[in-house]
């Protein structure tokens, strides 16, 4: 888990409105780190935005990127164009390293 990694822990969750995640947000200049952490199954609607590149860290990703669907797993790596309609079902226990390009993609959530 994320909170047993004082490295990742000590930056601030990030402010993402999706069920069962914990997150932590790292600024990275104009990009943005996030490390995601799902402890239920859920579901990202469809939607765009600057370009994204992610790595499965744990657990099992199906995403769908311009109507083609991906199935990823620990290892995998996935890349969405600027404005490339994706969307996502994620399963419980999924883990990644996500950099976004764009500085302000996410805020820091309350604490």
């Amino acid at each position: 888990m994320i909170k047993d990694i004082p490295i990742i822990n000590d930056h601030p969750a990030a402010a993402i409105p999706l069920n069962g995640l914990k997150s932590r947000l790292i600024q990275a200049g104009e990009q943005q780190f996030v490390f995601m952490e799902f402890d239920e199954d859920t579901e990202v609607a469809a939607h765009k935005h600057e370009a994204q590149w992610g790595v499965v860290l744990e657990g099992e990703m199906e995403i769908t990127i311009n109507g083609i669907v991906h199935r990823l797993k620990k290892g995998d790596t996935y890349f969405i164009k600027k404005d490339e309609v994706h969307s996502a079902k994620i399963k419980a226990g999924y883990k990644d390293l996500t950099l976004f390009n764009q500085k302000d993609r996410y805020k820091e959530k309350e604490r």
